[in-house]
């Protein structure tokens, strides 16, 4: 089954740590029987987003209305099984551009309230962050969160950072990090392929919430009771007697 992965440079330096885990990630894909293929975000032109879903919603949706390379882009990604995204830690955060490429990517999740669907959900995605300084764990739980509120799916082991000076290629632990995004994210796409699920996020369920809630709410109301004597107790203790707890 033909997988397609897409790497995601963020950094300004094709040349640099950022850079080379991606190719590490991306060699493991490759290996794992993937296709392959790498941009690098500061070779194209990115506006920011404009917010325009807030003056209308049916305005955001593919394509963007901002003609600019980011249409190349979204082609790309739309093409792709998953994706490696690498970027810099700049301030606890991703890179500029690479801010700017996710908010972009808004009208493929807006697609959900044009025609039912995010056009990026059931895409597999891992990630990568480097930088001599804090704040990995915060840009890759930015990323993964972002990402799978758009309905991409999040495999184990799907993160790898550096946070060290020197050459990460002399890094075993890292490049093993690397390496492992790039298998996991082509055996987790290749295992959702296997599905063939036509839309994970589905409103089938709307006419039995009323049932449900209304179960959930007799028994969290004899939850309560139950418990409220209990607490009440402990409660009175730790309060002034003045207090009326009935």
């Amino acid at each position: 089954m033909g997988i397609k992965v897409l790497g995601i440079n963020a950094s300004p330096r094709k040349y640099g740590n950022t850079a080379k885990l991606l190719e590490i990630a991306l060699k493991a894909a490759k290996y794992e029987g993937a296709d392959v293929e790498r941009v690098d975000l500061y070779d194209y032109r990115i506006e920011p987003c404009i917010g325009c879903l807030c003056d209308d919603e049916r305005c955001c949706r593919y394509p963007c209305v901002i003609d600019d390379d980011m249409r190349i882009l979204l082609d790309k990604v739309l093409s792709s099984d998953a994706l490696i995204i690498a970027t810099p830690i700049y301030w606890y955060g991703p890179s500029g551009v690479l801010k700017n490429f996710i908010d972009r990517l808004t009208c493929l999740e807006h697609m959900i309230f044009i025609e039912g669907k995010c056009w990026a959900e059931g895409k597999v995605a891992g990630f990568i962050a480097v930088g001599n300084d804090t704040g990995a764990i915060q840009v890759i739980a930015y990323m993964m969160s972002v990402l799978n509120s758009f309905g991409i799916a999040i495999p184990p082991w799907a993160l790898a950072y550096y946070t060290k000076s020197g050459d990460v290629l002399s890094d075993e632990r890292a490049l093993l990090d690397a390496a492992n995004v790039g298998r996991t994210v082509v055996l987790t796409a290749r295992a959702l392929k296997s599905l063939d699920v036509k839309q994970w996020y589905v409103t089938d369920y709307r006419s039995m919430l009323p049932n449900w809630c209304s179960e959930i709410q007799q028994l969290t109301e004899k939850l309560r009771e139950s418990e409220w004597s209990k607490r009440k107790d402990l409660v009175t203790k730790l309060l002034p007697r003045q207090h009326d707890l009935s």
